[in-house]
């Protein structure tokens, strides 16, 4: 019977490493590794490092929006020909590139991809991935996808390139005349979210092979982490909903370069180019590509709940509140996430009888909602609290998901969307959901699993000023934005105070701006700390938070196959502060501790 606990100090690092068959070289063991620990931490820092560039071009739209035609400082020198300003199809380009470049690029990978490859085998005990090589392409697959985003930067010559938005909606995304210097550009970008579309499948694939083949023996469905629950669960949206849009994307690419119609009505004209002809739909694409992109709010989302249960769990001492109700929540969510992707269409011209069947569709999803975090706050409630970076970040997640989810239930509502829709409400309720919740989840998970990747403790005094910091400028940022929906202030205008009823709002845009600039500084921290604690942080044994999931049983790193013996699963992820516990000294009983034999009963004894 083979248990592991954290007292079993003394099978070394060099111990687990051991394990290691033979030596590999540097290329195999750092770049094309087929290691699942390895490929995570490889989207991690990829994806850090997008988060960046994603940041930076927000900045950019943000400067335009506070200082509109003023020279950019630092970077205008860059668009001389401009005038160091930003042009009406520069600024188009931006915020299309800097939505695509943080949803496809950063959020969706870190969480599914650096969490989900590191933790799924290590959580459910098993030595690696079911399709290692598979796995290393899941990551590989990135990089094409990042070149073709990065081309339609430069193909429209710097200061142009795709403007249709992230959405990239036809006509704008369709025809070349209709979105200045779009060209090629657009093209790449197609490219480009087909290529993350097929990394993303290698890894749905993955995981959930993994996740209902590979279980250490007693790890049954029920005694999975909610980490787990959520990745699989995540898995199951994008194998269902991504390859709707992988279609879509062919079918726009053919529109634009073999002369298909399947978006382009006939005889628009635009641009004095020749009318078009053929018989196409433009709302065709926004229904294959909400298809997809709602349940894709959930796969950007669902990983972080999961990850955040956990977390809060180790950090206020307590099991989960609710954990079977957690479980069937996400699945609640993820399966109403397939049935309202209507509610981003109410703008279109959609029978009221329709609407209707998705505003009420989309306020059910209220209901799990409200569970989960109800149960956050009731783990929370009375617990023996850590106030470290990791509880707080948390705590930010939580605190931003109920901003955002309110702020939500407005655009289910079909009257009020129609008011809300092209306002900068929505920009507030998106970026509270998938900024605010999503990134505070994974700045805690960077810091929970930190230890567990590198052997090392990130250092918690920094940790914290990022947090502050970084809660401080989110709200200073994206809060006043509910206020400029509420004002009319439209979204996607290079200059909105050419209309007189919104030049009120300009000082209210630098104030913002000047919170978006300590917002993206305060990231400096977070890249500092990371890189610094990787070679200078204390070093840490294999369980440093006391937590109980099969993970902490294993070296700090793991070596190759992760665990010293193949563990064995007697218990639930959440055993803390239990009577039982108490009595062995400690306040959290791992996974893998036997239950303690059961006295024998009378009759057993007499016979």
């Amino acid at each position: 019977m083979a248990t592991i606990s954290p007292a079993i100090e003394s099978h070394s690092d060099d111990h687990a490493h051991a394990h290691d068959h033979h030596k590999l070289p540097f290329y195999k063991k750092y770049l094309f590794s087929t290691d699942h620990k390895m490929i995570g931490i490889q989207f991690l820092v990829t994806t850090l490092l997008m988060l960046m560039v994603g940041g930076a071009l927000a900045l950019a739209v943000r400067w335009q929006l506070a200082f509109p035609w003023e020279n950019m400082p630092i970077l205008g020198k860059i668009f001389a020909n401009a005038g160091g300003m930003i042009s009406p199809e520069f600024y188009t380009m931006l915020f299309t590139m800097h939505a695509s470049v943080m949803i496809f690029l950063v959020i969706i990978p870190i969480l599914a991809g650096a969490f989900g490859n590191f933790l799924i085998p290590l959580q459910i005990g098993a030595d690696d991935m079911a399709f290692p090589v598979l796995n290393m392409l899941s990551y590989w697959f990135m990089w094409p996808a990042m070149f073709c985003f990065g081309a339609s930067f430069v193909a429209g010559g710097v200061t142009a390139g795709p403007a249709g938005g992230w959405t990239s909606y036809p006509l704008l995304s369709a025809l070349a005349e209709a979105a200045p210097g779009s060209g090629p550009a657009q093209t790449y970008w197609l490219f480009g979210l087909t290529l993350v579309g097929v990394s993303s499948m290698m890894g749905s694939v993955n995981y959930m092979t993994t996740i209902i083949n590979m279980r250490a023996p007693g790890m049954t469905l029920f005694r999975m982490p909610l980490t787990i629950w959520a990745m699989f669960i995540t898995a199951i949206l994008q194998a269902f909903a991504l390859p709707v849009l992988t279609a879509a994307g062919f079918m726009l690419v053919a529109d634009r370069l073999l002369g298909t119609c399947f978006f382009i009505p006939a005889g628009v004209i635009v641009n004095n180019a020749e009318p078009t002809v053929g018989g196409g739909q433009p709302l065709l694409w926004q229904h294959l590509f909400w298809f997809y992109s709602h349940p894709a709010v959930y796969i950007m989302l669902l990983p972080a709940m999961g990850m955040v249960s956990d977390m809060l769990s180790c950090m206020c001492r307590k099991p989960v509140f609710g954990y079977k109700p957690m479980v069937y929540s996400m699945a609640a969510i993820a399966g109403l996430g397939f049935i309202v992707w209507g509610h981003h269409m109410f703008t279109s011209g959609m029978n009221p009888a329709l609407g209707m069947t998705f505003m009420t569709s989309t306020m059910m999803i209220a209901l799990p909602s409200a569970i989960k975090t109800f149960n956050w706050i009731g783990t929370i409630w009375g617990g023996d609290v850590k106030f470290n970076s990791v509880m707080l970040n948390c705590s930010g997640f939580v605190a931003m998901f109920i901003v955002g989810g309110l702020s939500g239930i407005f655009m289910a509502a079909v009257p009020v969307d129609i008011y809300f829709h092209d306002t900068y409400f929505i920009v507030a309720h998106f970026h509270y959901v998938l900024f605010g919740s999503t990134l505070f989840g994974v700045f805690a998970g960077i810091t929970f699993w930190f230890p567990k990747m590198f052997g090392r403790m990130m250092n918690d005094t920094v940790a914290k000023w990022h947090f502050a910091l970084t809660f401080i400028g989110f709200n200073g940022t994206f809060f006043p934005m509910h206020l400029l929906g509420i004002a009319g202030m439209p979204r996607r205008y290079a200059d909105p105070y050419l209309h007189p009823y919104l030049e009120h709002l300009l000082p209210m845009n630098q104030a913002m701006t000047c919170f978006a600039v300590l917002m993206g500084l305060a990231q400096f921290l977070l890249l500092g700390n990371f890189l610094y604690s990787m070679f200078f942080g204390e070093k840490v044994g294999r369980n440093p938070w006391g937590a109980n999931g099969l993970e902490w049983t294993a070296p700090s790193p793991p070596g190759h196959g992760n665990f010293d013996v193949p563990p064995v699963c007697y218990r639930g992820p959440y055993e803390y502060s239990s009577p039982e516990a108490e009595a062995l000294g400690q306040d959290f009983i791992l996974q893998t501790t036997p239950p303690p034999e059961l006295p024998k009963s009378a009759d057993a004894v007499e016979a």
